[in-house]
C-alpha cells in the first residue's frame, strides 16, 4: 500500500477520532445539564429529559463503536497491516478506504460477513 495514501488515511482517521471524542465530551456536558434540569423540573420536563437521555445513550453507543473501529485501524497502520482485508488478506481498494477509512474487510468479505450475521 502506498505510504503517502496510508499517511493521508491516518490523518483522516485521527480527525474522525477527534470529532467523535469532542462530540462525546459535548454529550457528557449535555447529560450534566440534563441531570440539573431533572432535579429541578416538573413531570413533563422529566419525561422529555428521559427521552433526550435515551437518545444520548444510543448515540454514545454508536460513537463508541465507531471510535473502536478507528482505533483498530490506527493500530493496523502502526503495525503495517492497514489496507489489507482481515479475512482474505488481499489489499482493500483505495476507493473503499477513502469512502470508509476504518474498513477492515474488502467488499466481498464484508458481504460474506454480513450474510453470516443475519
Amino acid at each position: 500500500m502506498n505510504e503517502k495514501f496510508v499517511a493521508e488515511m491516518k490523518n483522516v482517521l485521527i480527525a474522525q477520532r477527534n470529532k467523535i471524542l469532542d462530540a462525546l465530551a459535548e454529550k457528557d456536558n449535555d447529560f450534566e445539564k440534563l441531570l440539573t434540569t431533572v432535579e429541578s423540573g416538573d413531570v413533563v420536563d422529566i419525561a422529555s429529559d428521559v427521552v433526550d437521555r435515551t437518545l444520548l445513550d444510543s448515540l454514545s453507543a454508536q460513537d463508541s463503536e465507531r471510535l473502536q473501529m478507528i482505533n483498530q485501524s490506527l493500530d493496523r497502520i502502526s503495525r503495517g497491516t492497514y489496507g489489507h482485508c482481515l479475512m482474505c488478506h488481499k489489499e482493500i481498494p483505495e476507493q473503499r478506504l477513502r469512502a470508509l477509512p476504518s474498513a477492515c474487510f474488502c467488499i466481498d468479505c464484508q458481504t460474506k460477513s454480513e450474510l453470516q450475521n443475519r
